[in-house]
């Protein structure tokens, strides 16, 4: 991401001639072959370089001799850290949509393709009659809520810095609408001042954008592992998502969901550890440079466990028969409250009756018709699946 600002910095230097046509040319085939020869390998970030824009300008130096040494006009490791950061976060959250997006999909696809009855909960204790295609349904609009809102904190960073030099401009009328055109930003950072500002709050934004579809995670894998104990039954994860005890044979762990439950201490970890390091003045301070291993890492892990979700979705399996043996007759109890309440019985007469009733209010009922009479908007019986399509299309 260097690499691709200052190709756009040495055409935005051209543009206003401090560097020649045959100078310009020069550079941008150097930059291309550095960073083929970085992608190859064939160039590796050592103990020679203070930091990776140090040695973007030492290789020009060395293969262009002063052309080289006219890379920096016009613009500081400030700004040249602010554009890359934002170029690399744009790309990691256009990638967090996409997942969080296709995450929904799958979701949907197994909402509508069946539905089985199955215990509901509340504070972990038995409630009403539930389905697997509104527990796979909820996932989907949560995940959808993921994708939007990575999609929106994409376009708030979508701003470029590069031009704005140490946070104070140069004495140079630099090409800014050039570099922001070529390197695909929606709009210029204009005040130099206010680009300074911006840093970790950025970051920040973005972290909070992935923490908010591993908290999603992190419930979804919390479902899972309580699911998948013995005392539930009522799912079969993919053989690749669980490993066997190093002691008792008669065991298989869930040990990639409970990883993914606890990915989400990841990123809080970095979105702390960014926040402590901003009680700051103005301008740059060298504290902000310990930001940047937080935020590598924190995206690394989230994004990592994200990544793993699409295929447990796909291959998870549901126990029918020890669902349906969980539903006992007392989570009838709600439905029967409510119907007593739309004959014109008071709610709090009704919910009373039901209450004493409760051990008998499964009598004569079963698990689909509770479902099919749960016809408030978003229900079982009214799923909405195709407005749910419909949104997702657009994200």
């Amino acid at each position: 991401h260097d690499i691709t600002a200052s190709k756009a910095h040495v055409e935005g230097l051209a543009n206003i001639g401090v560097l020649g046509a045959d100078e310009a040319s020069a550079l941008a085939r150097e930059l291309d072959a550095l960073a083929a020869d970085f992608a190859s390998d064939a160039f590796v970030l050592d103990a020679r370089f203070e930091d990776g824009h140090s040695a973007i300008e030492a290789r020009l130096t060395e293969r262009l001799g002063d052309i080289g040494r006219k890379l920096h006009t016009g613009r500081s490791r400030n700004d040249q850290v602010l554009v890359a950061t934002r170029l690399w976060l744009k790309e990691k959250l256009a990638g967090l949509q996409g997942l969080c997006a296709r995450i929904a999909g799958i979701c949907l696809e197994r909402a509508a393709g069946e539905s089985l009855p199955m215990p509901g909960y509340t504070h972990l204790q038995h409630a009403v009659v539930s389905s697997t295609a509104l527990w796979f349904a909820g996932f989907a609009e949560s995940f959808m809520d993921d994708a939007q809102r990575a999609r929106d904190t994409l376009a708030w960073l979508d701003a470029n810095p590069l031009g704005t030099a140490a946070g104070y401009g140069v004495n140079l009328a630099l090409d800014r609408e050039h570099t922001t055109r070529t390197l695909g930003f929606a709009r210029l950072q204009i005040n130099p001042v206010a680009a300074q500002l911006s840093r970790g709050k950025f970051e920040l934004a973005a972290l909070e954008a992935l923490g908010s579809a591993l908290l999603d995670l992190r419930r979804l894998a919390w479902d899972l592992s309580l699911f998948t104990t013995s005392e539930f039954g009522f799912v079969t994860l993919p053989e690749e998502f669980t490993t066997g005890s190093s002691i008792m044979p008669n065991k298989r762990n869930p040990d990639v969901i409970e990883l993914m439950r606890g990915s989400y201490a990841s990123v809080a970890a970095a979105r702390c550890e960014i926040e402590q390091l901003l009680s700051l003045p103005s301008g740059y301070q060298r504290d902000l440079q310990i930001s940047k291993g937080a935020l590598v890492h924190g995206f690394g892990r989230g994004l990592a466990a994200l990544e793993l979700l699409p295929d447990l979705l796909e291959g998870m399996h549901w126990n029918a028969e020890r669902m349906r043996a969980a539903i006992e007759p007392s989570m009838y109890a709600t439905d029967m409250a409510i119907e007593q309440a739309a004959a014109g019985v008071p709610f709090r007469e009704a919910y009373r009756a039901a209450a004493e009733a409760a051990t008998e209010a499964g009598k004569g009922r079963t698990p689909e018709q509770s479902l099919a009479a749960r016809v408030s908007p978003g229900a079982h019986a009214d799923l909405r699946l195709d407005e749910l399509r419909a949104r997702l299309k657009v994200l």
